[in-house]
C-alpha cells in the first residue's frame, strides 16, 4: 500500500496523473472520430483496437484507415502517444528510484541509529558495529 502512495504522490507532483488522463481522453476521442469517419470500423471496440495498434506501432493490419482525416489523426495521435510515453517512463523509472532510495533508508536507520550513540557503546558493541559495517560494504 505504501508503495502506491509512492506511485500516486509521484503522479500527482509531476502532473503526469494529468497527461495520463488527458492521453486517456485523447484516445477515446480519436477513436470516436475514426468511427464515424471510416466506413470499415463498425464498432468503437474496433476503433479504439485500431488506436492501440497505431501508439504501439504493431499495426496488425486487420483494421485499417482510409480516409486523409483519419490518417492526419493517427499520425497525431502517435506522435502523442511517444511524447506520453516517454513521460510515463520517467515517472515508472523515479517511483523505482524512491522505493530504492526508502529501502536504502529503512535498512541502514538501525546501523546509523547505533552510530549517533557511538561514544556510549561498549567495546563489544562497537566490535559488532563494525562487523555489520564490513558486512554491508560486500
Amino acid at each position: 500500500m505504501k508503495k502506491l502512495r509512492i506511485l500516486g504522490k509521484i503522479l500527482r507532483s509531476t502532473g503526469a496523473d494529468k497527461v495520463i488522463y488527458g492521453f486517456l481522453g485523447f484516445t477515446a476521442l480519436c477513436a470516436c472520430i475514426i468511427w464515424l469517419i471510416e466506413p470499415g470500423i463498425r464498432t468503437f471496440r474496433e476503433a479504439l483496437w485500431y488506436c492501440f495498434t497505431a501508439i504501439s506501432t504493431i499495426g496488425f493490419g486487420d483494421v485499417v484507415v482510409h480516409s486523409p482525416v483519419s490518417r492526419i489523426l493517427t499520425v497525431l495521435f502517435s506522435v502523442y502517444a511517444v511524447a506520453v510515453i516517454a513521460i510515463f517512463t520517467a515517472v515508472v523509472v523515479n517511483y523505482f528510484q524512491q522505493v530504492a532510495s526508502g529501502n536504502l533508508r529503512e535498512s541502514l536507520e538501525p546501523f546509523l541509529s547505533q552510530v549517533e550513540k557511538l561514544p556510549d557503546l561498549s567495546r563489544e558493541e562497537m566490535e559488532e558495529l563494525s562487523r555489520k559495517a564490513r558486512e554491508f560494504r560486500k
